[in-house]
C-alpha cells in the first residue's frame, strides 16, 4: 500500500475523489424550507451518524451549491434515506434546473421540512451548527423525530448507483 504525503489538491484531486469513491455510501435527500417557505432539496451521500446521546447526525454540502443559502438559514432540515426504487428521484435531486419536488410523494414533517413518503428512514433535525471546512459546509443536526421502514437501500460506490448484495 502506497502512502501519500499531505494532499494539496491540483492534479491529485481526481485520484483523491476516486479513492474516496471506494467507500460505499447510502443515498439520501436533504431537504428544508427556504426563507419564503419554499421546499429546497438535493441528493447527498455524505450523511452519517454522529452521536446517540444527544442524537446527532451530520452531512456536508459544497460551498458553491445553489442550495447552500437555504440550508444556512433554515432552523430545521430532514434527511430522507432512499430505497432502490428511488433511483430516478435521486438523479432528479442531483440535477440542476428541474422542479425536484414534482416527483415523489412529499408532505411537511413535524418540523416543516419536506419528508418523502416511502423513504427507508427519515431524520427530522434541528440545525445545531453549520461550519465551513475546505470547500464544503458541515451541517450537524439534532434528531427531533425519526422513522424507519423495511426495504432495500439505494447505494453509491465508485461513482455509480448500486444494490445491496447478499449477506456475507
Amino acid at each position: 500500500m502506497a502512502l501519500r504525503g499531505p494532499f494539496e489538491g491540483g492534479a491529485d484531486s481526481a485520484a483523491l475523489r476516486s479513492a474516496l469513491g471506494r467507500f460505499a455510501t447510502g443515498v439520501t435527500l436533504a431537504t428544508c424550507c427556504d426563507a419564503n417557505g419554499e421546499p429546497v432539496g438535493l441528493t447527498v451521500n455524505s450523511f452519517g451518524a454522529l452521536s446517540l446521546a444527544p442524537p446527532l447526525v451530520q452531512w456536508s454540502l459544497r460551498c458553491e451549491s445553489p442550495s447552500l443559502p437555504a440550508f444556512e438559514v433554515a432552523g430545521h432540515f430532514a434527511i430522507n434515506v432512499l430505497a432502490e426504487g428511488h433511483l430516478e428521484l435521486s438523479r432528479r435531486f442531483a440535477a440542476q434546473g428541474v422542479r425536484r419536488f414534482d416527483q415523489g410523494r412529499w408532505h411537511a414533517g413535524h418540523t416543516g421540512s419536506p419528508v418523502l413518503a416511502g423513504a427507508l428512514a427519515v431524520f427530522e433535525c434541528a440545525r445545531r451548527s453549520a461550519q465551513r471546512h475546505g470547500d464544503h459546509v458541515l451541517f450537524i443536526g439534532e434528531v427531533l423525530h425519526h422513522s424507519a421502514h423495511a426495504g432495500a437501500p439505494l447505494l453509491f460506490h465508485t461513482s455509480r448507483y448500486r444494490r445491496l448484495g447478499d449477506p456475507l
